[in-house]
């Protein structure tokens, strides 16, 4: 089963609820970056709390580009969010976040751009998902980068929790995902291509039916 989470980068929670208007007729998980500047250069909005209104209508995915983000996990569950990224880049202890995380809802680690599979630290059948990137972490618009993709094949044959790829997915990078294994995939970019977003995001879906086992 493929999935396609619509992904929100903003700085201005006007923009951030217009989007999540926009995709709540179709789309049924949220992938949301939270940046502080810190480990990416790029801020986004940082207050979990408005989101709150939302959490009966998605499930929400936290995006924590965040220095430590182990702090942060209480006040995203609070306000809805169920499912929890943390960057194995700088996280002091990956144990203690996975530990954390896990008792308010699913828990994942993501691997940016330049970094090794062999940089988590943690078992990986103790994860609910593993991120991918497929450009470098920060800013959206960025262009696919396919070698990254090796990242994928190593982890699906070590594991059978769900990979996620994010970065420059489109109607052609979605199906070279597939082929290498990935099941989800964050759309933020092409979801406002030539077409409305509840067309591109059925275009993905349609793009990835036919790797479905």
């Amino acid at each position: 089963m493929f999935e396609i989470l619509p992904g929100i980068l903003e700085k201005d929670w006007k923009e951030i609820e217009r989007k999540l208007e926009i995709y709540r007729p179709f789309a049924k998980s949220i992938h949301v970056d939270f940046l502080d500047g810190k480990f990416a250069p790029n801020t986004t909005f940082l207050d979990p709390a408005p989101f709150a209104r939302y959490a009966q209508d998605f499930l929400l995915e936290a995006h924590m580009m965040l220095e430590d983000p182990i702090n942060y996990l209480k006040p995203f569950a609070d306000a809805g969010f169920r499912r929890f990224i943390g960057h194995v880049d700088k996280m002091p202890d990956q144990g203690a976040f996975v530990a954390a995380a896990e008792l308010l809802g699913e828990v994942g680690l993501r691997i940016d751009a330049g970094t090794p599979v062999e940089a988590i630290k943690v078992r990986l059948d103790d994860l609910d998902t593993i991120l991918v990137m497929t450009v470098k972490a920060g800013f959206s618009g960025q262009s696919f980068m396919e070698q990254h993709l090796d990242k994928v094949k190593q982890l699906v044959a070590k594991t059978t929790i769900p990979i996620e790829v994010d970065g420059g997915v489109n109607e052609s990078t979605i199906k070279v995902g597939c082929m290498a294994g990935a099941r989800r995939f964050v759309a933020t970019s092409f979801l406002f291509g030539i077409e409305t977003p509840d067309k591109q995001y059925q275009l993905l879906k349609e793009c990835a039916r036919p790797f479905e086992a």
